[in-house]
């Protein structure tokens, strides 16, 4: 099915132009010369894209392409805008992006600069399909398990880790969950957890790689007082904190070899004697443990029981690292955008695909939980709508690998000075958005001297005031 393209523009020739060209690249397109007509069009068929003039002229006097733009969203949300304007004004085009254009064009403009335009609106429009689409297929399962919202991916491999879960989840059986630091261990744990008949008694977690060899069997059992220098207090250990639910026991490669005897001994038998008492105590706890490390390369070095592993590995999920399941990247993106878009109260809804494939190409030694670090802080310091390449962090870019192209050559050529005109345009017009205006800032940020600044400004027609 040709992609639907509207096209508004009071002038008849651009009309003309843009419907030739439009044409030429498969596009079906339809013409308005005006706000009543273009709404009139809206009214009746959806479209993909939508190329609007900032300021529009009809027999009703002038009409801003904004109010056209802001009407268009509210009964399309999903459409992609470019804003077209014979005036480069900083005002106007960061109006129309937080109303939700993709990007402007300001005329006179290049064929090639359109073609460029048009078709990173129309990936960013896949994208975000793709994303409701995949949301909708997470949205059937989560509602079925009552996932945590971050447990997130629609891959092969984190289908299998959910099948697992669905199946493991009633039962009492004890789980190891394998997998790097970062895959999210402890999310499936608590989806365990939490989709089990435990659901309504206590998930403890006790990280054994924070709780120093001497303290680690006070901890899980407990202990009485003056059993121990220190101990001025009775102290109720975890395992009867945790009665009647799961005891999540994280990188538990960390317990010392005389504790793992005792733990063996609870789990065997779910009774446990605390430090300096002579009784025993009964409760039943569910154990899930994790771990970073390979624990059989461990049992063979002593460094881990043999019976112990036995008995935490009944059942094991492993966890993959994130550069093996590179297709649930965008999904996970576009849910952290949105979490700490609200957390942030920011207005960004989407990330540019240039920036998306850049994280794509990206290997993440800290997994899910380095892509959330990195989605924070280009949330953090993005100013539109839609995250840009600009806003991630500077490692990110310089780890790209030399095949990610951020401008990549069209077959038939291009326009090299006015394409470089544009990228200019763009970045001197998001220094100055980036501090608010303020030229001096905006010149050291383009590593520019300020009457280079003003100069480069003049020649393409850039207003703040």
């Amino acid at each position: 099915m040709a992609v639907r393209v509207l096209v508004v523009d009071d002038e008849k020739g651009i009309r003309e132009f843009l419907n030739i060209l439009l044409k030429k690249e498969g596009f079906e397109t339809s013409l308005a010369a005006s706000k009543d007509e273009a709404l009139s069009f809206i009214a009746n068929k959806r479209f993909d894209l939508a190329i609007i003039d900032l300021k529009l002229t009809d027999r009703s006097g002038d009409t801003s392409g904004l109010e056209l733009l802001r009407e268009l969203k509210e009964v399309s949300p999903e459409t992609e805008v470019l804003m077209v304007t014979a005036y480069a004004s900083l005002d106007s085009a960061v109006e129309a992006l937080k109303l939700g254009a993709f990007d402007y064009l300001i005329k006179p403009f290049k064929v090639e600069e359109i073609k460029i335009l048009l078709r990173k609106a129309l990936e960013q429009k896949k994208l975000r399909e793709d994303h409701l689409r995949l949301a909708h297929e997470l949205g059937e399962l989560k509602r079925v398990l009552k996932f945590p919202p971050n447990l997130i991916g629609s891959s092969p491999k984190m289908q299998r880790v959910y099948s697992l879960i669905r199946r493991v989840a009633p039962l009492k059986t004890n789980v190891l969950i394998c997998g790097e630091t970062g895959t999210g261990k402890k999310v499936v744990a608590r989806a365990i957890h939490f989709n089990s008949t435990r659901s309504d008694k206590p998930f403890v977690t006790i990280d054994c790689s924070e709780i120093p060899e001497s303290l680690m069997e006070s901890e899980l059992f407990g202990h009485l007082r003056g059993s121990f220098t220190g101990a001025v207090t009775n102290k109720v250990g975890l395992l009867k904190i945790a009665d009647g639910g799961t005891l999540f026991l994280d990188e538990i490669s960390n317990i010392p070899l005389n504790t793992q005897a005792k733990l063996l001994r609870f789990i065997e038998e779910q009774r446990f004697r605390p430090v300096g008492a002579v009784k025993d105590e009964v409760v039943d706890v569910r154990i899930i443990a994790a771990t970073n490390r390979n624990l059989e390369t461990m049992v063979k070095e002593g460094g881990f029981r043999q019976d112990l592993y036995y008995r935490l590995n009944v059942v094991k999920i492993e966890l993959p690292p994130l550069r093996e399941r590179k297709e649930d990247i965008p999904l996970l993106v576009q849910h952290f955008i949105e979490q700490y878009s609200e957390e942030l109260g920011k207005n960004i809804k989407h990330i540019d695909p240039e920036a998306l494939k850049i994280l794509r190409e990206y290997e993440y030694e800290g997994n899910v939980r380095e892509l959330e670090n990195i989605i924070e802080h280009a949330v953090a310091l993005e100013t539109g709508v839609t995250i840009k390449p600009s806003s991630l962090p500077d490692y990110i870019k310089r780890a790209a690998p030399a095949g990610v192209e951020q401008h990549a050559l069209p077959e038939g050529g291009l326009d090299l000075d006015g394409y470089l005109a544009d990228v200019e345009r763009r970045l001197i017009i998001q220094a100055l958005e980036r501090t608010g205006g303020k030229k001096t800032e905006a010149a050291r940020l383009l590593g520019i001297s300020f009457p280079s600044l003003r100069y480069r400004m003049d020649k393409l027609g850039i207003e703040t005031d």
